[in-house]
């Protein structure tokens, strides 16, 4: 019974442990950034590519993988789809879209995310906390009145 209660407090130490929680928060943003990534690509740039490429929807596209029944309904994926297998290139190509406009908002959001960091950074100069002795030169807090390498005293300017 104790091994199972220290599994069970492992467990629990693992799980509110820092890192985890923020992975997790992670994936759920992740989860509804995709969502709208999505949307974009379904309902903005698909259709601007149909408008470039002449109308042609890429989701819909596909190959069938088998002779259809003489008089079969094969107009739509669904339709063909229900009757046996098929290359659905228009589905692929339309995930590498998602995934490609996906990686580019990444991409900018981390950019502009380090470019504050960076403005940050310059705007407060960081304060010295060691300074050099004057007589051995080794690195002493910048408080220190005596160098704790050659005992020498030191000026506190």
């Amino acid at each position: 019974m104790g091994k199972t209660k220290g599994m069970a407090s492992e467990f629990k130490e693992f799980v509110l442990r820092g890192n985890v929680v923020d992975l997790a928060v992670g994936v759920i943003i992740g989860a509804a950034f995709q969502a709208i990534v999505n949307s974009l690509v379904k309902d903005i740039i698909s259709p601007l590519i149909g408008v470039v490429t002449g109308g042609v929807d890429f989701s819909g596209k596909f190959v069938l993988l088998y002779e259809a029944p003489q008089g079969a309904d094969v107009s739509t994926l669904e339709a063909a789809q229900a009757l046996g297998p098929v290359f659905a290139y228009g589905s692929f190509i339309t995930s590498i879209i998602n995934f490609l406009i996906m990686a580019l908002v990444i991409f900018l959001m981390v950019k502009a995310i380090n470019s504050l960091h960076g403005k940050k950074q310059e705007a407060a100069p960081a304060v010295a906390k060691e300074k050099n002795c004057p007589y051995c030169l080794k690195p002493v807090d910048i408080n220190a009145t005596r160098c704790p390498y050659c005992t020498s005293q030191l000026d506190n300017q």
